[in-house]
């Protein structure tokens, strides 16, 4: 699907609508039916992220359990020079840009080495899309940046083209991922990557289950009130009617798909429904899943990469080796290092 019609915010800031705006309102809600319908019913987790949703995982990025978001600045801001070293690129393409905060490292080192033309922001948010695209703006004048509102496993044509670019997936995102959409996904970027373009992926690494666990399951119950903002999203878009007292979060570490699982519990009986569907009952103890979040190793990385037309460049960690930064480029120009 092609984007829609752009919008001139300022002089440096421009913003489109990818096919998000195209989605047909009854396919979306017959998706959420049959999802709720399986035997382990389940919710897209791309229904977190209205604004509250935003504010609230932003939130979650401050809390002590949650070391991903810390180290992954960390390890940015030590590599930064090296990947643009490496890339020679121009310009950067975050996928899920959230508030913009980590890009900014690799901004700064394009811009140091004279090259920052161009920076494309790519997010379901609109709200949070464009409050991150004027700071860059602000920050940035002499750089044009694009803001596109839409999802990335569809919208990756809707940035539009260009050349000698980054594209940058950030935050352990792609463990969001199940794994046919990660096999759909691959495929969307092997046919976004021109001659010269890379792509920078960040991961979670597997490690001890205890910490795993705590990240999701913080003290304070933020990313509790997270995980049921989801139902308030469904409650609001499609009139599911979730009762949000009546369910509690759940996560824990699954070691044979070597991923968290996060979960919504019913406490008691109860029920939901959408408009013109039948309506569907909910026993105490059921468990709906909201999100996963696959943590990698170097090896699953490469064998997640395997058939896809892309292949490891660099591979980049910490000292703990609690985060990975991916460098990947269409396999035709990968060497491995």
């Amino acid at each position: 699907m092609q984007r829609t019609a752009a919008a001139k915010v300022n002089d440096s800031v421009t913003i489109v609508r990818g096919c998000i705006d195209t989605l047909d309102s009854n396919q979306e809600r017959a998706e959420v039916h049959r999802n709720l319908l399986r035997t382990l019913p389940r919710i897209d987790s791309k229904y977190f992220y209205d604004d509250r949703g935003s504010r609230l995982f932003e939130e979650i990025t401050r809390l002590p359990e949650y070391y991903q978001t810390r180290t992954e600045e960390a390890l940015l801001a030590e590599i930064a020079d090296q990947v643009v070293g490496l890339t020679g690129a121009h310009e950067l393409v975050e996928l899920g840009s959230g508030a913009g905060r980590k890009i900014s490292l690799l901004l700064v080192a394009i811009r140091s080495q004279g090259r920052l033309e161009r920076c494309t922001l790519l997010d379901i948010n609109e709200t949070v899309l464009r409050a991150s695209a004027e700071k860059l703006a602000e920050r940035y004048p002499e750089v044009e940046v694009l803001g596109v509102v839409g999802d990335f496993l569809h919208d990756l044509q809707s940035v539009g083209c260009g050349e000698n670019r980054l594209y940058i997936f950030l935050a352990g995102t792609i463990g969001n991922l199940y794994p046919r959409q990660l096999s759909t996904f691959f495929a969307s970027v092997r046919t976004a990557l021109g001659p010269g373009d890379f792509f920078l992926v960040g991961l979670d690494l597997i490690k001890n289950t205890d910490r795993l666990e705590a990240a999701y399951n913080d003290g304070a119950g933020v990313t509790a009130e997270f995980n049921l903002n989801c139902l308030r999203v469904l409650n609001r878009r499609f009139g599911t009617a979730f009762e949000i007292d009546a369910f509690e979060h759940v996560a824990f570490y699954d070691p044979v798909p070597e991923w968290i699982e996060m979960r919504l519990r019913a406490k008691r009986r109860t029920c939901a429904s959408l408009s013109g569907a039948r309506e569907i009952k909910i026993e105490a103890g059921d468990e709906i899943r909201t999100e996963i979040s696959r943590k990698f190793s170097r090896r699953s990385f490469v064998d997640a990469l395997a058939g896809t037309g892309l292949g490891l460049q660099s591979w980049f960690t910490d000292s703990e080796c609690l985060f990975a930064s991916a460098l990947v480029r269409p396999i035709s120009e990968s060497t491995s290092r």
